[in-house]
């Protein structure tokens, strides 16, 4: 007499597995891709806005130009100033490291 059994063959098993593994080997390289893109992103939004707090600290306070570096996050953000061509120009540059690639953000002041 044969009863019914509702289990999973293993053949089952495997092939379910091995979708769930072809799945995961295509999705984890976009993550990690996107992952990466993500902190390019915030390193050049933050190089921007620190341009542009620079620009307005000069426009409101004329203070002279002067360069610095600001660290951030544990991201070194160049701030230097043209003083050769006019209008004045401030570039907020971040070198090469392994998780990111070099960024430079240059503005005028007007």
């Amino acid at each position: 007499m044969l009863r019914k059994n509702n289990g999973f063959f293993l053949l089952e098993l495997l092939l379910s597995l091995s979708a769930l593994l072809m799945v995961c080997l295509f999705l984890i390289p976009l993550v990690i891709e996107m992952r990466d893109q993500t902190r390019t992103l915030e390193i050049e939004k933050k190089a921007r806005q620190i341009m542009f707090e620079e620009l307005q600290a000069k426009l409101t306070n004329n203070q002279p130009l002067t360069n610095y570096s600001v660290n951030l996050n544990n991201i070194n953000y160049k701030i230097s100033w043209t003083d050769s061509i006019q209008p004045k120009e401030v570039c907020v540059s971040v070198d090469k490291e392994p998780f990111h690639k070099q960024t430079e953000i240059c503005g005028n002041l007007e």
